[in-house]
C-alpha cells in the first residue's frame, strides 16, 4: 500500500513538472521607436520566466525566455531602427529561447511581464533606454528656455502599444490625435511669439506622468491633450473639453468614467514601476490661491476651446467638465483635455479620418489658444518682442 502511495506521489510530481514546463509560444513581435528608447513587445500564449543581460564589444542585449517557442517572424520588424541593428534567435539549451539584439550604442534594458487585459494576451516588454539621449535632451531643454516665446505643449493621446479607441471601420484614436496634434503644432509655430512642443512625435507610447514631466521640462505655458471618445451607442456624437477636478474624485459620473478610461492607458501600454513615481514638482506648488488661479485659467481656456470647436462640428457638452485626469497633473500650467468627437460613431469616424476636417479641428484649437493668451495680456507683448527681434521696432 505504501508503495502505491509513493508511486502515485511520483506521478503527481512528474505531471506537475511537465505542466510547469509547458512550452509557451511567442505569437507576435512588435517594435515601437521613441526618441529616448526602443520598445520590443512579445505577445505570449502564457506567463514565462525570463532573464536579460548585456554583452559588450560589440554591444548586445540578450533575452533568454524559458520554455518558449518563437512562432512570430523577426523579419517583419522594420530594422534597423535608431537603436537596434538586428535581432537574432537561437536555442542555447533545451527548452530555452534566446533573442540576441545587436544595438548601435550602450543602452539600459528594462523588462516587465504584463498580464492579460483589455483583450490583450500576456506580453513581455523589453525597453532599450538611451541614457545619453536622455542626458542630451535634458541639457537642450535647459539651454532652450524660450523666455520670449509662449510655449504650448501639444499632447497626442495614446500611441504605440496603446491604440486608444477604435472606430467601427478601424480608425485608431492614436492616429487621429497625432494627425491633429501635428497640424496644430504647425499653426502655433507660424504664429510670432509662440512655439509648440509635441509631447509625442510618432507612433510610440509616452506614460501619462512622463507627458506632464515633458511639458514642465519644455517650460510650457499651456498644455492641450488631444483625444477621441468612444461609447457603445453608435449614435452619440460631439466634442467635449475637460479640466482637472480641484478636489478629490469627480462628482459627474460620465466625466469620472472617462477619466478612469484615459488614466488606464499606462496599464494597457505597459509602464514600469519607475514610471509611476510622482513628480516632486507637484509637492512644491505652494498655496491654494496659486492652485485656484491655475485652475481658473484652465477653465477660461476650456470655454474658449468649446466656443471654437462648436463652429467646426457638434458639441456633446455645452460647458467644460472636470475630472481627475493624470495627464492634467501640472497644476501650474493651464491644461485641458479635448475629446474631438466620438470615434465610435461611423459618421463622425469618417469625419475624423478626413485631413480637411482634422485641419479644421486644429485651427479651432489654435484660435482658442491664441484668444486665451490675448485675454491674459501675453500675446500682444510677445508679438512686440518678436518685432524687436526682427528689427521692426
Amino acid at each position: 500500500m505504501r508503495l502505491l502511495y509513493v508511486f502515485t506521489w511520483l506521478l503527481i510530481v512528474a505531471w506537475s513538472a511537465s505542466a510547469q514546463a509547458k512550452t509557451v509560444e511567442i505569437k507576435d513581435l512588435r517594435l515601437w521607436t521613441a526618441p529616448d528608447h526602443s520598445r520590443l513587445v512579445l505577445d505570449l500564449s502564457g506567463a514565462v520566466n525570463y532573464h536579460v543581460f548585456r554583452l559588450h564589444q560589440p554591444e548586445r542585449v540578450v533575452l533568454d525566455v524559458e520554455h518558449a517557442r518563437l512562432r512570430a517572424r523577426i523579419g517583419k520588424l522594420k530594422l534597423p531602427d535608431p537603436v537596434i541593428r538586428r535581432i537574432r534567435s537561437g536555442v542555447p539549451a533545451a527548452g530555452q529561447l534566446r533573442l540576441v539584439i545587436d544595438v548601435k550604442e550602450q543602452v539600459r534594458p528594462r523588462t516587465f511581464l504584463l498580464k492579460p487585459m483589455h483583450g490583450k494576451p500576456y506580453r513581455l516588454v523589453l525597453d532599450l533606454l538611451r541614457p545619453e539621449v536622455e542626458r542630451q535632451a535634458a541639457i537642450a531643454a535647459s539651454n532652450k528656455k524660450r523666455s520670449r516665446d509662449i510655449v504650448v505643449a501639444v499632447d497626442a493621446g495614446h500611441g504605440g502599444e496603446d491604440p486608444g479607441a477604435i472606430g467601427p471601420h478601424g480608425l485608431k484614436e492614436k492616429t487621429v490625435t497625432l494627425a491633429v496634434a501635428k497640424k496644430l503644432a504647425r499653426l502655433i509655430d507660424r504664429q510670432p511669439g509662440m512655439h509648440a512642443v509635441l509631447i509625442r512625435k510618432g507612433d510610440y507610447f509616452v506614460p501619462l506622468k512622463k507627458r506632464v514631466r515633458l511639458a514642465r521640462a519644455a517650460h510650457a505655458d499651456m498644455m492641450i491633450s488631444i483625444h477621441a471618445d468612444s461609447v457603445r451607442a453608435r449614435h452619440v456624437r460631439g466634442c467635449s473639453v475637460y479640466t482637472l477636478s480641484e478636489r478629490g474624485a469627480t462628482v459627474d459620473k460620465a466625466a469620472r468614467a472617462l477619466a478612469a478610461k484615459e488614466n488606464a492607458a499606462d496599464a494597457v501600454a505597459g509602464v514600469a514601476l519607475e514610471d509611476e513615481v510622482d513628480d516632486p514638482v507637484v509637492s512644491r506648488i505652494l498655496g491654494d490661491m496659486f492652485r485656484r488661479d491655475a485652475l481658473n485659467s484652465s477653465q477660461i481656456l476650456a470655454e474658449k476651446m468649446l466656443d471654437r470647436l462648436r463652429r467646426v462640428g457638434p458639441v456633446k457638452y455645452a460647458h467644460p467638465k472636470r475630472a481627475r485626469f493624470v495627464v492634467l497633473g501640472a497644476l501650474e500650467i493651464p491644461s485641458v483635455l479635448v475629446e474631438l468627437d466620438y470615434i465610435s460613431n461611423p459618421v463622425r469616424e469618417r469625419k475624423l479620418r478626413s485631413p480637411r476636417h482634422q485641419a479644421k479641428l486644429a485651427s479651432a484649437l489654435f484660435d482658442a489658444s491664441r484668444a486665451f493668451f490675448a485675454q491674459m495680456g501675453r500675446l500682444g507683448a510677445q508679438r512686440a518682442e518678436a518685432d524687436v527681434r526682427g528689427g521692426v521696432l
